[in-house]
């Protein structure tokens, strides 16, 4: 295979050079026979011979010179402004030379008309482009002419650089069976101009119209620099095409010049939601991180591992995972020490529940800073194992914060949730005494205790999401708990921003909360996340509701009544002013709780209730 491709590859630089000699032999000539107006009696014999005394020489100055700007190495098929512009600079330079030969080699006083210069210059340029990029003309015309017979036609939005990089693309690549059809951009300058010989049509309000006019199969948004609600209004518009639909993530991929179809991917739920990310200085939050001890329980799981990412990659002094799962415990290990391999990593395999095994873990690495994501979370599974969920998110809780306190931890966060507002469910319920056993904790101790509270994340372990994925890539149908319930949302790099903005922000006792804007109907999502996958909701995949589980509601709350609000310089992040307890009733009603629990007690959500009285016992 190796000797076929180098035979192709003499042979084409073999047929250029052979071409390149053909060029300054024509130029040569063409150039003093235009001078004279093509009357070839007319031209002095001294010229013609001052040019074929120094022809041999121009025609090996000139190869080497193009060897030199690799007019013979391009892959000529994907020639751009590089290839163009060496072509210009090396055949300027031939021609220069060209001069200083000919006055050398003078028959006469004068070695040809000034003007034969610019005539030989601008055809040698001219024949050497032609060569070169024939290859690319041809290269594009067989590929649209492939990609029509293909019919996939393809509309862009987004008549930028990243529009123009994927419309190039497309056009070049011999793997790619799309065929760029027209482009839409709300820039009123553009419309009727033409990109790479795509039309831009018009505005949004054309997309339905271009859609049906070009049988549009595939919409590309490419738009990387554009708002979360921008791009959510463009997507609503999109999604009644039932075209599939797909975009570059952002503006990031512009600056890293990263802009290519490959970066492409489908559109997701969390476009539409309608929000810009929240934004945080995560440079100026983590350099209470550097050079301190970090320990993170729960360090496997979806926010855990996360947060160990983000503070890995600010130079802490250590940083120690604690996990009860060794799978997810080995995977986030392996994953950190090959992006930061000089990175001291500890990863421990731990259960938050085992007093001894916390107590020598902080006793031995002496953590200064904490985060607290060990626990139980999955709403209907607690429900029907309450016990577990106080034995491990209660007791767990109660257990890594007694230790942070006696071995001098400096800030001790813990995640909480949505769910441990007037909870309807045991796991909002043990969240909620664990935010308790917290602002109390803080009053006894040194240690800065607080818990930051969001609600639904997309994308993690359990998160609906995933799950309607599943579902419809198995045809259907997506199950829908209710057709009114509702959820917060947000991304777990959100989530992450806000775990550590907390850690910076913290005094002590406080509960932090994210505005996370408005709250998304469920059965919108699964409709949304039907149409983007490019079917007919109850068509081609059906919705069915279920009813609700065990626990759940048709809404969550961020904020108890009781607590206030007062905001912190984030304008996204606000604090729950801690909430008085009678500390005495609180421990004993604790200890009671704990050895209720160890018995695997039958009523243990009527001593939940006494603890948290907003907790609804369901019915």
């Amino acid at each position: 295979m190796k000797k076929i491709v180098n035979y192709k590859l003499f042979y084409r630089r073999a047929c250029l050079i052979i071409y390149d000699i053909a060029s300054v032999l024509i130029a040569s000539f063409l150039a003093i026979a235009m001078r004279y107006e093509f009357n070839l009696n007319d031209i002095p014999g001294y010229f013609l011979d001052t040019i074929i005394r120094f022809l041999p020489f121009n025609l090996v100055i000139t190869i080497i010179i193009f060897y030199l700007f690799k007019l013979y190495n391009s892959l000529w098929a994907f020639a751009g402004e590089n290839e163009l512009q060496n072509i210009i600079v090396a055949s300027m330079i031939s021609t220069a030379v060209n001069g200083v030969g000919l006055f050398i080699v003078r028959v006469e006083e004068r070695p040809v008309p000034n003007s034969y210069y610019f005539m030989y210059g601008f055809i040698l340029i001219t024949m050497v482009f032609v060569s070169r990029f024939s290859y690319r003309f041809i290269r594009s015309r067989k590929h649209k002419h492939q990609n029509r017979n293909n019919a996939i036609n393809v509309m862009i939005i987004g008549a930028g650089d990243a529009g123009n990089s994927i419309i190039k693309e497309i056009a070049t690549s011999n793997f790619s069976t799309m065929n760029v059809a027209c482009i839409i951009d709300d820039d009123k300058l553009k419309w009727g101009s033409y990109i790479q010989g795509v039309k831009v049509e018009g505005g949004r309000d054309k997309i339905i119209e271009c859609v049906d006019s070009h049988n549009i199969d595939e919409i590309f948004v490419a738009i990387p620099s554009a708002s979360r609600q921008t791009v959510k209004e463009i997507l609503d518009i999109c999604k009644e095409t039932e075209c599939k639909l797909r975009s570059l993530p952002g503006i990031y991929q512009l600056v890293n010049g990263e802009v290519s179809v490959s970066k492409l991917r489908d559109v997701e739920v969390e476009d539409l939601l309608g929000r810009d990310p929240i934004q945080v200085d995560i440079d100026s939050i983590l350099g209470y991180v550097q050079n301190k001890v970090v320990l993170v329980t729960g360090g496997g799981g979806s926010i855990g591992s996360e947060l160990c990412r983000q503070i890995a990659g600010h130079r802490p002094k250590q940083l120690i995972i604690v996990d009860i799962y060794e799978n997810s415990a080995y995977e986030i290990q392996q994953e950190l020490l090959h992006r930061y391999p000089k990175l001291d990593l500890v990863v421990l395999i731990a259960s938050v529940r085992n007093t001894n095994r916390m107590n020598n873990i902080f006793e031995t690495y002496r953590p200064n800073i904490v985060y607290h994501a060990a626990a139980h979370k999955h709403v209907p599974l607690m429900e029907t194992s309450p016990n577990e969920a106080i034995k491990n998110n209660v007791f767990g809780t109660w257990k890594t914060a007694q230790a942070a306190a006696y071995y001098g931890v400096k800030k001790f966060v813990m995640i909480s949730t949505d769910k441990a507002v007037n909870p309807t469910n045991i796991m909002g319920a043990s969240k909620r005494i664990c935010e308790m056993i917290i602002q109390t904790f803080n009053r006894h101790y040194d240690t800065e205790f607080v818990a930051v509270r969001f609600g639904n994340v997309l994308g993690s372990n359990g998160s609906v999401i995933p799950l309607f994925k599943k579902q419809i890539e198995q045809g259907g149908p997506v199950t829908v708990t209710h057709p009114d319930i509702i959820r917060y949302f947000m991304t777990i790099p959100e989530a992450v921003s806000l775990v550590l903005q907390a850690g910076a922000y913290a005094k002590g006792g406080e509960i932090f909360v994210l505005d996370m804007g408005e709250p998304v109907k469920i059965l919108d999502l699964a409709k949304n996340l039907i149409r983007l996958s490019g079917y007919k909701v109850d068509e081609d995949i059906k919705i069915e509701f279920t009813g609700l589980r065990p626990g759940e509601k048709l809404y969550e709350e961020l904020l108890m009544d009781e607590e206030g609000l007062q905001d912190t310089a984030n304008r996204m992040i606000h604090i729950g002013k801690p909430i008085e307890i009678d500390e005495m009733k609180f421990f004993a009603q604790l200890k009671v709780l704990k050895e209720e629990s160890k018995n695997e007690c039958a009523d243990v959500r009527e001593l939940i209730h006494e603890i948290v009285p907003t907790y609804r016992i369901p019915e």
